[in-house]
């Protein structure tokens, strides 16, 4: 496995990523209906879009398939994190984080803040962000309750 830059032309493959990643979540923590809402937001949202083609990241690559990744946009604030379903729970996603807290302090940045989901709030937790505060927020007229997250590097 290693890590590499992301470049435009990933974006499709980053978008199944994410697709797959939120599809595979427990449906006892998110809904059918939820999932599909936030899945939908890989090609219905302007932000992921951007996050994809302006924002800084890096891309985990086994096999030669990306199964995980992540992005700052803007760079001070980590807006994207998704490993593949079938290989979450096995550190990828922590490995992919610090890869990430690493590069933005060593271009200068010392905080960086994040949107956390309920499955991603407590891997964040576990590396040392801090809770802002809890928020709602409307997907496609679904309700999903997130953290507004931050850490100081």
């Amino acid at each position: 496995m290693k890590l590499k830059q992301i470049k435009k032309k990933d974006q499709l493959k980053l978008k199944e990523v994410y697709f797959d990643s939120v599809c595979s979540i427990d449906e006892n923590i998110y809904s059918k209906e939820h999932k599909f809402a936030w899945a939908c937001q890989a090609w219905e949202n302007s932000e992921f879009e951007k996050s994809l083609l302006e924002g800084i990241g890096s891309k985990l690559i086994c096999n030669k398939k990306i199964i995980g990744f992540a992005t700052r946009y803007p760079e001070n604030r980590l807006s994207l994190l998704y490993v593949r379903g079938n290989f979450k729970r096995k550190g990828l996603g922590t490995f992919i984080l610090n890869s990430i807290e690493r590069d933005a302090f060593k271009s200068g940045i010392n905080k960086l803040n994040t949107e956390a989901s309920l499955i991603s709030y407590k891997l964040l937790l576990k590396r040392k962000w801090v809770i802002d505060r809890k928020e709602k927020v409307n997907i496609n007229g679904l309700i999903f309750e997130r953290y507004k997250m931050f850490k100081i590097l």
